[in-house]
Order: C-alpha cells, then sequence, then structure tokens
C-alpha cells in the first residue's frame, strides 16, 4: 500500500469553516454568546503570547511590561466568560454589564496600544509598518468605544460576524484547494493501476508465443549409454 502523500486536513477546515461562520452568525443576536466568545478571544490571546514573547524580548523592563499586560488582559478575559456562565439571564437588561464589557474592550485596546509604543518609542524596540498600523488602530478602537452612545454587545457581535465570515471563506477556500489536490492525487492513484493493468495484460501476451513459432523439442540420445556386451 503507497502512503498517501495529501491527508484530510481539507476536510477539518471545511468542518472550521462552517463552525466558524455558524457561531459568528449566533453572535449577532445572542449577547451571552457574544461575552463568553470574547473573553474567550482574550484568554487564548494572552496565553498562547507568553512565551514567545517573554523570550525574546531582551529587555527585563520590556519583559515585566509586557507581562503585566498579559496578566490583566486574561485577568478581563476570565471575568467575562464568568460573566457569560453565571449572568446570562441579566446581561440583556443590565446596563452594569454592558459597561463593564465595554470598559474591558477599552482596556484591552489601550493597553496593547500603549505598551506597543512605549516598547518602540522610549526602548528601541525594532517592528513592522503593519504592525504599526494594526496598534494605531486598536488605539482608534479605544478611544471610538469610549465615545460611542450606541455601543453594545450588538456592536461586537457584528464585527465577530464579519471576522467569522473573512474567516470562513479563507477555510473554505484553502480547505477547496487542498480537496482539488486530493482528488488529483486520487486520479492519478487511480490511472496508474489502470495502467499497470494494461501492462501486465501486454506482457502476459508477448510471453505467449503462437503454435506456428513453436518447435518440438528433440531428445538427444544419451552418449555415454553403454553398448551391450556380447560373448
Amino acid at each position: 500500500m503507497t502512503k498517501p502523500r495529501y491527508g484530510y486536513g481539507w476536510l477539518l477546515k471545511f468542518i472550521l469553516a462552517a463552525i466558524l461562520l455558524g457561531v459568528g452568525i449566533y453572535m449577532a443576536f445572542a449577547d451571552q454568546v457574544v461575552y463568553a466568545i470574547t473573553g474567550v478571544t482574550i484568554i487564548v490571546f494572552s496565553i498562547l503570547r507568553v512565551y514567545p514573547l517573554l523570550k525574546t524580548l531582551k529587555k527585563e523592563v520590556l519583559r515585566t511590561i509586557n507581562l503585566v499586560e498579559i496578566v490583566l488582559d486574561a485577568i478581563i478575559g476570565v471575568a467575562l466568560l464568568l460573566i457569560a456562565i453565571y449572568k446570562a439571564d441579566e446581561l440583556n437588561g443590565s446596563n452594569a454589564w454592558a459597561y463593564i464589557f465595554r470598559y474591558s474592550l477599552v482596556f484591552f485596546f489601550y493597553a496593547r496600544g500603549l505598551v506597543f509604543f512605549h516598547s518602540v518609542v522610549f526602548f528601541g524596540e525594532k517592528t513592522e509598518v503593519p504592525k504599526f498600523w494594526v496598534h494605531i488602530v486598536a488605539i482608534s478602537l479605544g478611544a471610538i468605544l469610549i465615545v460611542s452612545p450606541d455601543f453594545s454587545y450588538q456592536t461586537v457581535g457584528i464585527i465577530f460576524l464579519i471576522i467569522s465570515l473573512i474567516g470562513a471563506i479563507y477555510l473554505g477556500y484553502d480547505g477547496y484547494g487542498g480537496y482539488r489536490k486530493y482528488r488529483e492525487y486520487a486520479k492519478e492513484l487511480n490511472e496508474g493501476k489502470e495502467k499497470e493493468k494494461e501492462t501486465g495484460k501486454g506482457k502476459s501476451k508477448d510471453l505467449e508465443l503462437p503454435e506456428a513459432d513453436k518447435k518440438p523439442v528433440i531428445e538427444e540420445p544419451e552418449k555415454d549409454k553403454q553398448q551391450p556386451y556380447v560373448n
């Protein structure tokens, strides 16, 4: 059995794209899901950055500042997740939870932007142009959340819906490319078997000689056979 050159990652991408799109659509209408997904996103974003970030920063003060930011972000993420779990019935009709949700996001965006620019300006940390503009957007989002009078969980739900749609399109397109390569490989595999069968038939025909070319086998007399002794 030949080892397959292509796996089934495309199937996982199809499933993830469907789940991502479904959750994105649902988040636009459910406050509890928005709180929970926001909290989980902040937690994952914080935890996955710890080791690579602290290992690559050269200055101790930068490691300390970034670690404090990560810890505070993780606390905010856990708090939002617990609110979604234990206060689900109070989210829709309470302004208190809406304010907590709003200013948690404000702190998250502002802290990320300020820590980044503080590191670049005062400690000479190198960066890239896309990363620079991403943090400009982060600070801008924090400012918009503070002054926006119509902010609610639906706003974040719509943002998550847009992100989910983009992610689903990306995963679907990538999965489609993987599935197409998999089918091409399957086609080559099947055609290879057919060629092997045809080649095998051709060889067997070549081995069979026609009746005209078959020559009778003549047995040679035994040279060493003794003659009878006559007395």
